[in-house]
């Protein structure tokens, strides 16, 4: 039995085989649509990514719930009891209320738990942004059996190097979630103004730049890692929620310009997805800075 474990959250949008292989431990987030609750799953056993965006597209509006606080000390207080430590790697506090639910969590838990070891990093991170943290973190323990403290340091590190650049089809989930204003998401509409964002040192959700058309778009995507990507062999993440022809496009790029070791491919989950909508290409990348 492992001396310690990883747990984060399904923000990750981690694939669920590759969770597994690590070893990782998953809290889920919940999200509502059409009246209905649903459990966000890594293996989305309860609604199909595919099925969510087009509900989406066809004018559902879903809402998302935080973990709280006593679902982490249910998930980690047998873990503990079985003599293991614990790291917790959790989702933006930018973006979620989950990294001090996990933060109160933890504190009950020192007090129960004196003798164990209950570390918290906040990745300022999301989606497989997040997922690219967590993964390069826990495959960092298994081949150079890192400890507790040397796999926090690691991570600790790493977050703030992991780039998050991505562009949306629709901007109406942005307005409506105020990442956009009304006046300028009226005009991207009009104008086929394509936004580029990304997720700042901060871990909040910036926009940084604007291309006209889907196209120019992608080419922005791969123009930021060709900027700022650290050089020597690269592990990319991309995510995409109901544009995968878009996100194979974008591999083709990145794999003929850098020297690629790993590249994964993954549905946006749901819960990142209800902020974002149908139509999200996004890119994940160790840079130089984010």
């Amino acid at each position: 039995m492992s001396k310690f474990i990883i747990l984060t959250d399904s923000t990750t949008d981690l694939p669920d085989s590759v969770a597994k292989s690590l070893d990782l431990h998953v809290l889920p987030l919940k999200f509502h649509i059409d009246n209905k609750e649903y459990v966000n799953y890594l293996d989305n056993r309860e609604l199909d990514p595919t099925a969510f965006f087009n509900m989406v597209k066809a004018g559902a509006q879903p809402t998302t719930s935080q973990i709280n606080p006593e679902e982490y000390v249910a998930y980690l207080t047998p873990i503990l009891e079985k003599g293991q430590d614990v790291l917790i790697l959790a989702f933006s506090s930018a973006l979620s209320g989950t990294f001090n639910s996990a933060r109160i969590a933890t504190e009950d838990l020192k007090e129960k738990f004196p003798e164990r070891k209950i570390l918290l990093l906040d990745t300022k991170a999301a989606s497989l942004g997040e997922g690219l943290i967590v993964y390069l973190t826990a495959k960092a323990v298994k081949n150079d059996k890192l400890n507790i403290d040397e796999a926090l340091d690691y991570a600790t590190k790493l977050a703030p190097q992991v780039a998050h650049w991505f562009t949306v089809d629709d901007i109406s989930h942005l307005v409506r979630g105020g990442r956009v204003s009304k006046v300028a998401g009226f005009i991207a509409t009009v104008a086929n103004i394509k936004p580029i964002l990304h997720v700042s040192n901060e871990g909040k959700l910036i926009s940084r730049h604007k291309a006209i058309g889907r196209k120019r778009a992608i080419k922005g995507l791969f123009d930021e890692m060709e900027k700022t990507a650290k050089p020597g062999k690269q592990t990319v993440f991309i995510s995409h929620s109901n544009a995968l022809e878009d996100a194979e496009k974008l591999a083709a790029m990145v794999k003929e310009k850098f020297e690629v070791e790993e590249l994964v491919i993954n549905t946006l989950g749901p819960v990142i997805g209800a902020h974002t909508g149908a139509g999200v290409l996004a890119l994940f990348f160790v840079a130089n800075n984010r």
